[in-house]
């Protein structure tokens, strides 16, 4: 009697790691390359299969970078505010708490440009300066979110989302968001960036439209 080969857990794998689905060519290539292991001669005429470029991000080790997607939801949302009449760019406060973390350009908080003064009162950049920062910091928030997911499979939405959500809150370390997608419970993970709507314990509109946002594009 001829066994019948279960290989649907094999193929759930390798899907959970690419992130995808296969074509019915691939389907038919890796059965029979696997007929083939088996000890199958008539299947081991097997072509090698081209390698597909897909958007996801695999490797803690990788170079991992914002797309223009997350870029815009991030400027979107931030603003370049309080631009004042001589061109120069001014400082203003939280809105939750009135006053700290003070804010400048596309949402830059805590040091200033010499990396010594912090943000604050009477701090003022260009419109370059501000420009220069956030991508600074784009670069620096890609690289804390990487620590945080690991080698999790992660789409460019995915990663893009997380990102714009560690830039505003800068939680992506201990969120539960982290924790569910780590684990492959992406549709748990969407459903966690509603809960962080607060500043200064009061529920923001800003941030409800916001983590709506940052939510639509990780699902994206």
């Amino acid at each position: 009697m001829t066994r019948t080969k279960n290989r649907k857990p094999l193929f759930d794998t390798v899907r959970a790691l690419l992130g995808r689905g296969f074509k019915q060519s691939e389907v038919v290539r890796i059965d029979r390359a696997l007929d083939c292991a088996e000890g199958d001669a008539n299947a081991c005429d097997v072509q090698p299969v081209t390698r597909v470029s897909v958007p996801i991000v695999k490797s803690a080790d990788s170079v991992r970078r914002i797309g223009e997607r997350g870029i815009a939801l991030i400027k979107r949302f931030e603003g370049c505010a309080r631009l004042r009449t001589d061109g120069l760019i001014e400082a203003y406060p939280d809105p939750g708490t009135g006053s700290e973390p003070w804010t400048i350009g596309w949402g830059a908080t805590g040091k200033g440009l010499d990396g010594n003064a912090r943000i604050g009162p009477g701090t003022v950049w260009t419109q370059e300066e501000c420009d220069e920062r956030l991508e600074k910091d784009l670069v620096r928030y890609a690289a804390g979110v990487s620590r945080a997911i690991g080698d999790a499979p992660t789409t460019q939405g995915q990663f893009d989302a997380m990102i714009s959500f560690h830039y505003n809150t800068g939680a992506i370390g201990r969120a539960t968001l982290t924790r569910k997608h780590k684990a492959g419970d992406f549709e748990g993970a969407a459903r966690e960036f509603a809960r962080w709507n607060k500043a200064g314990g009061r529920v923001l509109k800003g941030l409800v439209r916001r983590r709506a946002a940052e939510a639509k594009l990780y699902a994206s």
